[in-house]
């Protein structure tokens, strides 16, 4: 025999062993998936937002079939969508609570002077990094979008006064903005809660106030009026207690001299369809 036909029925040999192996090793260590799981997941979304908790669709159909969530967390789906998921796994649509983003400041171009121009790269993380944003609160929304641009469901615009609104209806709570906003001016909250606190200034009294109009100057107003331990101020901002959330109602903001806090229902701010008309 030759030399190149027997290294030729060597490698052939090797080939065929190693192939073998292959094939009993994938017998035997073969995992098997639930045929399920890939159902599922074509009837979601594809958002992969993970405003459900779980790291994309696919996690969440895994957790969906073995009971660990229902149908009825995936806030991108419509109602109809969640029903069909549900008939086809047999479970209950379930309950979910609905949730949203929340703009913690209220403090737009209209009450919140600037105290400089900025003129470099339209972006919030840009300008806080540069000079802190450029506003006379230091706390306060900068103004350049960059929740907007991070929200993937276009639930965010913004407003004729430097100002996002998010809208309930698009909003999936999926924490884009909460990320995106360099001042930690997002917050996701029960769309229940209609109680919020519009500021996250540390100033106290005037030195709040001649920042901003709208901010929240400590005086102790809301947590007197509201119900017992819901509402507290902490280094001269109030602060609410939402495990206490079942006690809260509007008296708490009837007293407030700036309007920091406020009772929301819906959207936070006036609707772009009513923009061009207060303007006009």
């Amino acid at each position: 025999m030759t030399p190149p036909l027997l290294a030729v029925l060597i490698l052939g040999g090797v080939g065929l062993a190693f192939g073998a192996l292959i094939a009993i090793a994938d017998r035997k260590l073969k995992v098997w998936e639930d045929p399920r799981i890939d159902a599922v997941t074509e009837r979601l979304p594809g958002a992969n937002c993970g405003a459900c908790g779980f790291a994309g669709c696919r996690a969440f159909a895994e957790a969906t079939i073995r009971g660990a969530t229902s149908p009825a967390a995936c806030t991108v789906m419509s109602a109809d969508q969640r029903e069909e998921v549900a008939e086809y796994l047999g479970v209950d649509v379930g309950q979910a609570v609905d949730r949203v983003a929340r703009l913690l400041c209220a403090g737009g171009s209209d009450v919140a002077p600037r105290k400089a121009l900025y003129f470099g790269v339209q972006s919030c993380a840009a300008a806080v990094a540069v000079g802190g944003g450029g506003k006379g609160c230091p706390w306060g929304c900068v103004g350049f979008a960059d929740c907007a641009v991070a929200c993937d469901f276009d639930a965010i615009e913004m407003g004729r006064t430097g100002l996002p609104r998010v809208i309930p209806a698009l909003c999936t709570a999926c924490g884009d903005c909460v990320e995106a906003c360099p001042l930690g001016l997002f917050e996701i909250m029960p769309l229940e809660h209609r109680l919020i606190v519009q500021c996250r200034s540390l100033l106290q009294g005037t030195a709040a106030t001649e920042v901003c109009s709208v901010a929240c100057d400590g005086c102790g107003r809301c947590a007197v009026d509201a119900a017992p331990g819901l509402i507290e101020i902490r280094s001269g901002l109030a602060v609410i207690d939402y495990k206490r959330i079942d006690t809260a109602d509007i008296s708490a903001t009837r007293r407030c001299p700036t309007g920091a806090i406020a009772w929301v229902e819906g959207a936070q701010f006036t609707p772009s369809s009513l923009w061009e008309e207060t303007a006009a």
